[in-house]
C-alpha cells in the first residue's frame, strides 16, 4: 500500500473506497458535510482524491477509532494549531499495542494446536489498548474538544449514574422500536406517526445530551446511514430501521 500511495496521482471515489475500505456512500457524505473534500470535483460530479486527501482520511479513521463524532473530528482537523505528527504518533502506538495482542493470540493458537491444554485468556485482554485509546482521546478532547455541544454533553453526562443510563437506554429503545414498527407496518417516513417519533428523539437528545437544533438533527439523520456503526446499532431494533429513521428525520427537518 505504501508504494501505491507514493505512485498515485489521483484516485476516483470508487478507487479510494476500494483502497481504504470506506464505502462510496460514506465518502460522498464526508464531502457533503465538509469533513473530507475531494481534491478535484468535476462539473460532471466526479470526485478524485490525491495523497493529501488520503492522509486526512487516515486521520479521520484514527479519531473514529477513538469514538469522536464526525462533527468533533471536523472541528479538530480545522484547528489552526492541529498537530498531525502527534496524531500519527498516537496512531502508531495503538497499532503497536494491537500487533502485540495479535501476536499473543497467534502464539496461543499455535500452542493449542500442539496439544497444550493450559487454558489461558490473558491474550484476549483489551485493557492495554482501551487504556491507550482513552488516554489519547482524553488528551485530544482537552486540547481540541471545544465545541459547545460537546461541552454541554460532557457536563450533563458526567453527573449521570447507573439508573440514569438505564432510563436513557429504555427510552432510546422505545423510540427505536417505534421506528422499527413503522418499517414493519409500511408507514411512510413523513407520516404523522413517524414525525412524532422524530420529535421524541429530538427531545431525548436535548434532555439528556445537548440542545438538538434542526441543523444538528439533520446531520445526525444522515450519519445514521453513512456510518456503519450507527446503522448496525439502530438496526438491532429491526432491519431497515436506520434508513427509515434517517428518511423520517430528513422529512421532518425539511418542513
Amino acid at each position: 500500500m505504501k508504494q501505491d500511495l507514493e505512485d498515485l496521482k489521483k484516485l476516483t471515489v470508487r478507487e479510494t473506497a476500494k483502497l481504504t475500505g470506506i464505502s462510496v456512500r460514506t465518502l460522498h457524505y464526508y464531502d457533503e458535510i465538509g469533513l473530507l473534500k475531494p481534491t478535484v470535483k468535476t462539473e460532471a460530479g466526479y470526485r478524485y482524491y490525491d495523497k493529501e486527501a488520503l492522509a486526512v482520511l487516515q486521520e479521520i479513521l484514527l479519531y473514529r477509532e477513538l469514538d469522536f463524532s464526525l462533527k468533533e473530528i471536523k472541528e479538530i482537523l480545522s484547528m489552526p494549531d492541529y498537530d498531525r505528527k502527534k496524531a500519527l504518533k498516537a496512531h502508531k502506538e495503538l497499532l503497536i499495542l494491537k500487533q502485540k495482542r495479535l501476536s499473543g493470540l497467534i502464539k496461543l493458537v499455535d500452542e493449542t494446536m500442539k496439544g497444550d491444554h493450559n487454558v489461558s485468556f490473558k491474550e484476549f485482554n483489551m485493557d492495554e489498548i482501551n487504556e491507550a485509546k482513552e488516554k489519547y482521546g482524553k488528551e485530544a478532547r482537552e486540547r481540541w474538544g471545544a465545541t459547545e455541544a460537546y461541552k454541554v454533553s460532557e457536563k450533563k453526562t458526567s453527573a449521570y449514574g447507573e439508573k440514569d443510563w438505564e432510563r436513557i437506554a429504555v427510552e432510546t429503545s422505545e423510540i427505536f422500536g417505534g421506528f422499527a414498527a413503522c418499517v414493519q407496518e409500511n408507514e411512510k417516513p413523513d407520516s404523522p406517526r413517524a414525525m412524532d417519533l422524530v420529535e421524541q428523539w429530538k427531545a431525548l437528545i436535548t434532555k439528556y445530551y445537548y440542545p438538538c437544533t434542526d441543523e444538528i438533527l439533520a446531520g445526525l439523520g444522515e450519519m445514521y446511514v453513512a456510518d456503519g456503526r450507527f446503522m448496525e446499532n439502530i438496526d438491532r431494533s429491526g432491519p431497515g430501521t436506520a434508513a427509515f429513521m434517517s428518511q423520517a428525520i430528513k422529512a421532518c427537518c425539511s418542513k
